[in-house]
């Protein structure tokens, strides 16, 4: 039996059917340092910002980062999910929660900055949140709030905003 003869399935007209090769994937969460912290574990937006400002402190564009936490709210993982422009940055559920669910989170905080120092969010802000949120929910990791802070520690947190009837 020749090669091509192999690589054919009658169907069920019979007629041959070609088969193909699909890649074979492994998933693997790649640990590429570590990061300096005074808290492990997350308990409010404060501690989220005195992690996240030294790391928005040169940047000169936005940048979306995701907290992993465990259970009890402490940081297992980071990770750096865009990097935009000075005013936007693209974000997509898919790779903010690819590392969630890889490194077994619990939970995330959500976590961007704003290089104009003022970290007031966009409408455009709430509405990823939400997005984020209701994704987050299929998922089974629950998203505890979303973060913007500045270079100068200045931060903004939408779960504070929701808290006291703001933003939804």
């Amino acid at each position: 039996m020749s090669r091509d003869e192999r690589s054919q399935v009658p169907a069920t007209d019979h007629e041959p059917v070609r088969r193909y090769r699909v890649s074979k994937f492994r998933v693997a969460l790649v640990r590429e340092g570590t990061i300096p912290v005074a808290e492990k574990v997350v308990r409010e937006p404060a501690d989220v910002a005195r992690l996240m400002t030294p790391l928005v402190a040169d940047l000169d564009r936005e940048a979306f980062w995701v907290l992993l936490l465990d259970g009890k709210n402490k940081i297992i993982g980071i990770n750096l999910v865009a990097l935009g422009s000075l005013t936007a940055c693209l974000v997509h559920s898919r790779e903010v929660f690819k590392p969630a669910v890889v490194g077994s989170a619990a939970a995330v905080v959500l976590v961007h900055n704003h290089p104009s120092q003022q970290p007031e969010p966009s409408a455009e802000d709430v509405a990823l949140t939400e997005r984020l949120r209701a994704a987050g929910a299929l998922l089974g990791i629950n998203v505890l709030d979303h973060v913007i802070v500045t270079a100068e520690g200045r931060y903004h947190s939408l779960a504070n905003d929701e808290e006291r009837g703001g933003a939804r």
